[in-house]
């Protein structure tokens, strides 16, 4: 194999997307979750897209600054932007907990911040879909 051909396959698998999850157990009795709001997060269309994942799996969701007390499931994450040419979504992790015991979680990360991979670019929601879809995988809307 050439110099070059073996840096650019070298280059290519190592801009592959992880994906992590452990997804909530079909036996809780999650029909409601509190998204606690994280002003750090600058992916605007982030939270939009994880209440969507919520409801096409029949949770309905609100989110608040500060978590009442009554919020029996809290959904906390974060999301993080990379920059190449313009911004996109390079790494998310979601954590649900039942009064702070974790019962569910999600981690999307882009190796190597995506690479030379044109899908890095892809929106928000087509990557966070796919990892709602499998973290609530035995709730059906």
């Amino acid at each position: 194999m050439k110099p070059l051909a073996a840096a650019l396959t070298v280059l290519s698998l190592s801009a592959c997307t992880s994906v992590t999850v452990k997804p909530v157990d079909s036996t809780v009795a999650l029909k409601s979750v509190c998204i606690h709001n994280n002003p750090a997060v600058r992916v605007d269309d982030f939270v939009p897209v994880m209440q969507e994942g919520f409801r096409r799996h029949g949770i309905t969701s609100d989110v608040y600054d500060d978590l009442p007390a009554s919020c029996e499931y809290v959904v906390d994450y974060t999301a993080l932007r990379s920059w190449d040419f313009t911004p996109y979504l390079s790494h998310a992790e979601i954590r649900i907990t039942e009064h702070g015991r974790l019962v569910a979680s999600a981690v999307y990360h882009l190796n190597g911040k995506g690479g030379l991979d044109a899908g890095k670019w892809k929106g928000t929601k087509a990557k966070i879909d796919p990892v709602m879809d499998r973290l609530l995988a035995g709730f059906h809307g």
